[in-house]
This record gives structure tokens, C-alpha cells and sequence, in this order.
């Protein structure tokens, strides 16, 4: 849900929201220094790097306006962040125990140098959620899951294939393993990820393969949100980080656990362990 659409909501009631962008910023840790000063009455994490800003917040729903409209207008932001979507849906949990806002070499960490989204490119292949239906139902489309194994397990678009990478930065060595088999068959990649950030970066990335690659728009969330009978293209749950663990298909909160999400991952109990601690932290 946007903005635009929770004004019937309290501006006392919890919210989650969650944005990026990928623009040049000369002075990162500047930026940084000032989205402290600006989320002190919020909780969640925010990555500022050269490449942009990659962020999650929550909050009561008067003090997220008061954010969204200090990102894109305060005059120490130099107008870096205007016009930047924002995705909001309520929250029954709170998603966040502390307010963290770091400087990072990546805003989401591909690892691999050099990959710089163009804003353009990537409009060029976003595909709407109703022309994302009608694309994946094509003969000569592969659907990637742009995630990890463990979120493709616990839900997933049906007709999809899980790359097993158990980080996104493994991701291209999976491309690469694949790539020469999708040109030989004239495949076009179809791809899609939670909020719509990792897939702005590998398509970058996968363009300059010589691959015909399209991302859902605002990833599996703005599909749910888009979408009344999502269900019909989507399997299970999806999983979010942060202290509600799993969505269904309305954006609502289920009753998965960590240990369910995590059972049989080789690393399982050290992912578990870090999410209690970071939930444990003021």
C-alpha cells in the first residue's frame, strides 16, 4: 500500500515502510549523518552508499509522512531522493527493535564491481504486475527467483526456478553457469524479488551478458498489493526480514516462525541466532 492510500488509517497506528534508489551521492556519510537526525523517532535500517540508498523504517503513520516528506525535500538531501517510491503496509508486530543507519560499499551487495543500474535501462524492462502474469505464462520466458533458497522455499511464484544460491551475491556465478543454455534456446529471463532492489541490480548486470531480462515492478510485495488474486500465481508465503517474518498474499502477517523458515539451511542456526539478537537490541 502507498501513502496515497492509508490516509483513512490513525496516525498513531504502525506502519512499515520500505524504499530505495539508485543515485550517484557524492558524500554518503553526509547523507548518513542526516538520516540520523531524521529517524530518531522511527525504528529500522537504513544502507546509504555512492551507488544510493536502500532502506526499511516503522513507525507510527504520522511520524513516516513526516520522513517520506523531509527525504525528498529536506535542502541537506540536495534533492537526491525526489520522486522516490514508497511501499507502506500495516503492521500487527513491530517489524524493528532500533533505528541503524550505516554507510556500506554496496546498498545490496552483488559482488561483482562496477554494476551501475541505469534508471532508464531498467524502466525499459520493468514489467506492471498484470503484464508480469501474462509474461510468465509464455512459452520462451524462464522465472527466476531472484532470492535466496530458503525464501523460495517458503513461497514463490509457481512457475519458477530457485536458483539454490544461499546469497545474493552467488547469484551471477548461477547466471553465468546458465547463460550460454538460455541464449542457444532464446529464452527471455523473467525475474523477481521481494521489494524490486536485487533485480534492479543483477538485470543491470545481466543486460551486459547479452541477456534479454525483465523484473517485476516493485517485486513479489507490489504483486500482492497489486494483485487481488495473486494466489493464483503464487505458492505459500514471503518471507520479509525483519520481525514478522512471513506475508500472505494480502500483505497480512502469518504465523511462521524463525525455525520454520530456517529448518535444514546449512548456516540456519547462526541466521536464527543473529535475528534474536538483533531483535533483542535498543
Amino acid at each position: 500500500m502507498n501513502f496515497e492510500a492509508t490516509q483513512q488509517a490513525s496516525p498513531d497506528s504502525l506502519w512499515h515502510v520500505a524504499f530505495y534508489s539508485f543515485v550517484t551521492l557524492p558524500e554518503p556519510d553526509a547523507v548518513a549523518a542526516r538520516l540520523r537526525e531524521l529517524t530518531l523517532s522511527l525504528t529500522g535500517s537504513v544502507l546509504v552508499a555512492k551507488e544510493g540508498i536502500n532502506g526499511v523504517v516503522a513507525g507510527p503513520l504520522s511520524a513516516l509522512e513526516a520522513f517520506k516528506h523531509a527525504l525528498t525535500h529536506d535542502v541537506a538531501l540536495n534533492g537526491y531522493f525526489a520522486g522516490m517510491v514508497f511501499k507502506a503496509s500495516a503492521c500487527k508486530t513491530a517489524p524493528f527493535a532500533r533505528m541503524k543507519v550505516h554507510c556500506k560499499r554496496e546498498i545490496v551487495a552483488f559482488g561483482v564491481d562496477g554494476v551501475c543500474p541505469s534508471a532508464s535501462a531498467n524502466s525499459e524492462s520493468s514489467v506492471s504486475p498484470k503484464a508480469w502474469r501474462e509474461l510468465i505464462a509464455q512459452d520462451d520466458v524462464v522465472v527466476i527467483d531472484n532470492r535466496n533458497s530458503f525464501e523460495y522455499r517458503l513461497g514463490r511464484f509457481k512457475s519458477a526456478i530457485d536458483p539454490l544460491v544461499p546469497n545474493f551475491r552467488d547469484f551471477p556465478n548461477y547466471v553465468e553457469a546458465h547463460a550460454p543454455e538460455w541464449k542457444a534456446q532464446g529464452k527471455r529471463i523473467a525475474m523477481y524479488c521481494t521489494g524490486g532492489i536485487r533485480c534492479e541490480k543483477s538485470s543491470a548486470w545481466m543486460r551486459d551478458q547479452g541477456l534479454e531480462v525483465f523484473q517485476l515492478e516493485g517485486g513479489i510485495l507490489n504483486y500482492f498489493q497489486s494483485m487481488p488474486d495473486a494466489e493464483k500465481d503464487w505458492a505459500g508465503e514471503c518471507f520479509v526480514f525483519d520481525n514478522r517474518i512471513a506475508l500472505d498474499t494480502k500483505l497480512h502477517e502469518t504465523d511462521t516462525t524463525l525455525e520454520q523458515v530456517y529448518d535444514g539451511v546449512p548456516d540456519g542456526e547462526w541466521r536464527i541466532a543473529r535475528a534474536r539478537r538483533l531483535d533483542a537490541a535498543s
